[in-house]
């Protein structure tokens, strides 16, 4: 039984389930730290988009399954290593979707309707878009916006357009870190396992990573003294958090030279106690500002 239950939590890639984290960024600067009521819908939210990407990721494994038998890492993947059936893994994708639906449908129209436009992203990105140079980790970072989008809609607060942006810029920022860390890891033989990695050359994606990483802070710390802000907030006191974001997107640059954790945010973020400290301490400086000004 506990292979089982293992096996289900891979092929549910449930280790990326943190990335829903997203869809309760709402709560935190809308306020609503302490409104019981808003955590409750706010982790159905998760709980909903949860179900959504595991079932995505079913459908991109069972299609991919030849491709990523060639590949040095994916090739231990369930379906790919044949523990999990492409039978069994369509039906799990389909009870998956179905839950997905009923739980978007008790938080309501609006919010069922954001969980259906991430489902066809994401499906259409693994039919076509990831295929096409830089569309691809556009389209990533856009999996993310739509997760914030969700977790406002869910709790009924507006979103800022800055925190949407702010949102954009680091999912792009892991995505093409993402990127980077697998050209590595494949070498000249990059573009037989994925056609776009052939379309992508170190120095371009660096370059791309060292853009968008400068966007993201100057990004991030105008959302801190943006006038919207500072009448929600109450004050400033969010400029303290600025050098905390930068710290932790140099740290996980340092993390895709060095050590080679780029390929998976999520797992350098479980892993790395530098980088979980500097999202505690963020948490905890965010929450301490917006809650008492």
């Amino acid at each position: 039984m506990t292979l089982r239950v293992g096996v289900l939590l891979r092929s549910l890639r449930a280790e990326q389930w943190l990335k829903n984290g997203f869809v309760l960024a709402p709560l935190v600067f809308a306020g609503r730290l302490t409104d019981s009521g808003s955590w409750v819908q706010g982790l159905a939210a998760v709980a909903v988009f949860c179900a959504a990407a595991s079932a995505t990721y079913l459908i991109n494994d069972v299609r991919d399954r030849e491709a990523d038998r060639a590949h040095p890492l994916k090739k231990m993947r369930p379906i790919a290593s044949g523990e999990v059936t492409v039978p069994g893994a369509v039906v799990m994708a389909a009870i998956l979707l179905i839950a997905a639906a009923a739980g978007g449908m008790s938080l309501g129209w609006p919010f069922l309707s954001v969980v259906g436009g991430y489902v066809a992203l994401t499906l259409l990105y693994s039919v076509v878009l990831k295929d096409l140079v830089f569309v691809d980790v556009l389209v990533v970072a856009a999996g993310f916006v739509l997760r914030v989008v969700g977790g406002a809609v869910a709790i009924g607060v507006p979103v800022s357009h800055w925190l949407l942006l702010c949102a954009y810029l680091l999912a792009l920022y892991l995505a093409l870190g993402k990127r980077r860390a697998e050209m590595v890891l494949l070498g000249v033989g990059a573009g037989n396992h994925r056609a776009v990695l052939g379309h992508y050359s170190l120095p371009l994606v660096d370059q791309a990573i060292s853009v968008v990483l400068g966007a993201t802070v100057v990004a991030y710390s105008l959302y801190t003294v943006a006038p919207g802000t500072l009448a929600k907030v109450g004050s400033a006191g969010l400029m303290a958090t600025v050098p905390v974001v930068l710290y932790g997107l140099l740290r996980y640059l340092y993390l895709l030279h060095r050590h080679e954790l780029g390929g998976s945010p999520t797992r350098a973020l479980l892993t790395d106690k530098p980088l979980l400290v500097c999202v505690a301490v963020w948490l905890a400086v965010a929450a301490v500002v917006i809650a008492w000004p």
